[in-house]
């Protein structure tokens, strides 16, 4: 930890310690959130807790740290593509969707990572991790179509790794999604929209006191705005909250999707640059995904002050894709030639942890193991008939970790965090041809957070932490060490009646730097960098009826060492992939009792570094997205579009190829509640 940094926290703290030492004996103590007084219900009782990591931590305005919540309302309001647009419209994220189908991740990014595959984010939904290890297209793959829309009971987005719940993939932050745990009588749904777009579902559940349940049934199917670009996806959700006894709740749950999917393929800039969006790459060019989880959590209250909570769970996936990269003239990149890739995996973990609630610290100490076995193939191939093997590998991962986190209240005025974790992996590696190999790696992440409450509606803050996260290509070569970072953040929160808001200040310095080109599926190591910048956030209700949010990040990401697999000396150039700002502005209008609503919203990238193009610096982009929608009886109806204004840009680009973003877009739902 750099020594000003140490500095400052130190003084932080010293001014708050000093000034409460001044008034102490003049103030009554604030109990903390406690057991005590909740309810005659365990599974009520249990709900105004603040989670611990087996179901995954909301966020809290009082802690020393910078994240987001994201509401049912807003995203039902939000006429989105899929989860990653959900979040980029809703969260502020950065995203540039690879445009090959819903089972290809998209690219989500927090605070300047390029996070291919939104590998730099940890996704966990109801305490399972979705990121995937041991992958051989990208480690850490994130593919969020998991996410059951019509289940959710609230996303957090976490930035930075200040949190001790998240380990490996925490690099830029995480983002945690919770289910409801119960719902009474019946909605059904049918969403159709542009490009040959419908949607149809039904959830229902029952809520008994203790008990409570949810089961939902949700399928898709386009056409697409591109030629060849349909796709079907079939998802199921299932949830049952059952209490043993007054002391011990058993929780159950269940996710699965699959999907299939054609793909037009890149454009070539020049292409893209002459609206030639209706060419086809290759016509075979495609794939499917299936993913299922199984999850149960043992939740046990002793005493009014200890919570135990143990989450098992299980992953299983299968999915492979054909894709062409085409050729481009005097850039050398692109075979023109189909590559087919398969993936075979499955996995187990367990996570369980202890929390004691006093009246002035919260302490929660835990251990997360997990364990997964892939078979990953990648081949070249012609129309879909295999030619030659390129990567023939067998491999697994076990991981487990220590983590402590605690929060001190000292006095009115000072809340201290103080936490960390211990990861150990070791992977192995047994390719088809050639000799196995393993190795493991450990590594400490320490967390350290102070926040001063200047009055009863702002606090300023600041944090230390450490992340990390596994490299690219271990799948074959598990000598290959972690990427870690220290990161440091300084801010202040405001929390009023009519608004609220914070500026944050960040800093994150990342060693063992690594890049992945999608062209040429080549990844390079070994440097380091550096993304600062500011954040800023804002809620306002002027008047009771209208409702006015922003989310912004002004970023400048860095290499400051950097030699990529070229040669080439990149020191001092922007990391690839990302952009230089990123933010949302939304303006809702719901008068109070009125059946209809209507909100106006954007999101706008700047100036943009694309993969494996240094110098080459991309124009800022807007989109303006219009929604509103009216309620009659038990019936609700949304009408959206996406794009208004029909901009052109593109959401992805490299060496020379883009991934065009999606036209105008109209998206539309019917919802009947019973």
């Amino acid at each position: 930890m750099p020594p000003r940094f140490a500095l400052l926290c130190s003084a932080l703290i010293a001014i708050a310690a000093a000034h409460e030492a001044a008034g102490a004996a003049a103030r009554p103590t604030i109990p903390a959130d406690t057991l005590r007084g909740r309810g005659d219900s365990l599974a009520r009782a249990l709900i105004t807790l603040q989670p611990v990591v087996v179901t995954t931590a909301r966020i809290r305005r009082d802690e020393p740290a910078s994240g987001i919540r994201v509401t049912p309302l807003v995203l039902r309001q939000t006429p989105a593509l899929d989860a990653y647009d959900l979040l980029r419209q809703d969260a502020g994220l950065e995203v540039h969707d690879q445009g090959q189908g819903p089972g290809f991740a998209s690219d989500a990014s927090l605070r300047g990572f390029s996070s291919d595959h939104s590998t730099d984010i940890a996704l966990w939904v109801d305490g399972v991790p979705i990121n995937e290890p041991v992958n051989g297209h990208a480690e850490g793959y994130n593919e969020w179509n998991v996410i059951f829309p019509e289940a959710i009971e609230g996303i957090d987005v976490v930035k930075g790794p200040t949190s001790a719940l998240y380990g490996n993939f925490a690099l830029s932050g995480a983002v945690s999604v919770r289910t409801l745990d119960r719902v009474r009588g019946a909605a059904v749904w049918l969403d159709p929209g542009s490009y040959g777009h419908l949607e149809g579902g039904v959830l229902t559940g029952y809520d008994r006191g203790a008990d409570g349940a949810v089961f939902g049934l949700r399928g898709v199917r386009e056409d697409g705005w591109r030629p060849h670009s349909a796709y079907t996806l079939g998802q199921a959700h299932g949830r049952i909250v059952h209490a043993l006894s007054r002391s011990t709740t058993l929780d159950a749950g269940v996710e699965f999707y699959s999907t299939r999917w054609d793909s037009p393929g890149f454009l070539t800039d020049s292409a893209f640059d002459a609206g030639l969006f209706r060419t086809v790459e290759d016509p075979t060019n495609g794939g499917f995904k299936h993913r299922a989880q199984e999850r149960l959590s043992l939740r046990v209250l002793a005493g009014p002050s200890f919570l135990w909570r143990t989450t098992a769970y299980a992953t299983q996936g299968r999915w492979q894709l054909f894709l062409t990269i085409p050729p481009e003239p005097g850039l050398g990149e692109g075979s023109g030639s189909q590559t087919e890739e398969e993936d075979h995996r499955y996995g187990f973990g367990l996570t369980s942890a202890a929390s004691w609630f006093l009246p002035r610290t919260e302490i929660t100490l835990g251990t997360e193991g997990r364990w997964d076995h892939s078979r990953f193939e990648n081949w070249l191939t012609l129309d879909r008939v295999r030619d030659l093997p390129q990567v023939l590998v067998t491999a697994w991962q076990g991981s487990g970790a220590l983590f402590l986190q605690s929060t001190e209240d000292l006095g009115r005025h000072l809340r201290l965090t103080l936490g960390g974790r211990w990861d150990l992996a070791e992977t192995r590696s047994e390719p088809d041809s050639g000799a196995a190999t393993s190795h493991d790696h450990g590594v400490f992440s320490p967390k350290l957070g102070a926040l001063y409450r200047i009055s009863s509606l702002a606090g300023l803050y600041v944090n230390v932490s450490r992340g990390f996260k596994q490299t690219d290509e271990v799948v074959v070569d598990p000598t290959l060490p972690f990427i870690t970072e220290w990161a440091y953040e300084t801010g202040l929160k405001t929390e009023g009646r009519h608004v609220s808001g914070a500026v944050a200040l960040y800093r994150m310095d990342i060693s063992n730097e690594q890049s992945f080109d999608p062209v040429t599926a080549s990844s390079t190591s070994g440097g380091a960098s550096r993304r600062q910048g500011v954040e800023l956030e804002l809620t306002a209700r002027p008047v009771e009826s209208v409702t006015l949010s922003a989310e912004w990040a002004f970023n400048d990401a860095r290499y400051r060492h950097w030699i990529d697999t070229d040669g080439t000396t990149l020191s001092g150039a922007r990391v690839m992939n990302t952009a230089k700002y990123v933010g949302t502005l939304a303006l809702g209008y719901a008068k109070a009792r009125a059946p209809w609503h209507v909100r106006l919203g954007s999101n706008v990238v700047g100036p943009y570094t694309p993969f494996d193009e240094p110098g080459v610096v991309l124009r800022a982009y807007g989109l303006l997205h219009l929604s509103g929608g009216v309620r009659v009886g038990n019936a609700e109806a949304e009408l959206g579009v996406r794009n208004l204004l029909n901009r052109r840009y593109s959401e992805l680009r490299a060496a020379g190829f883009v991934s065009p973003g999606g036209l105008r877009s109209v998206l539309g739902s019917v919802r009947y509640t019973f």
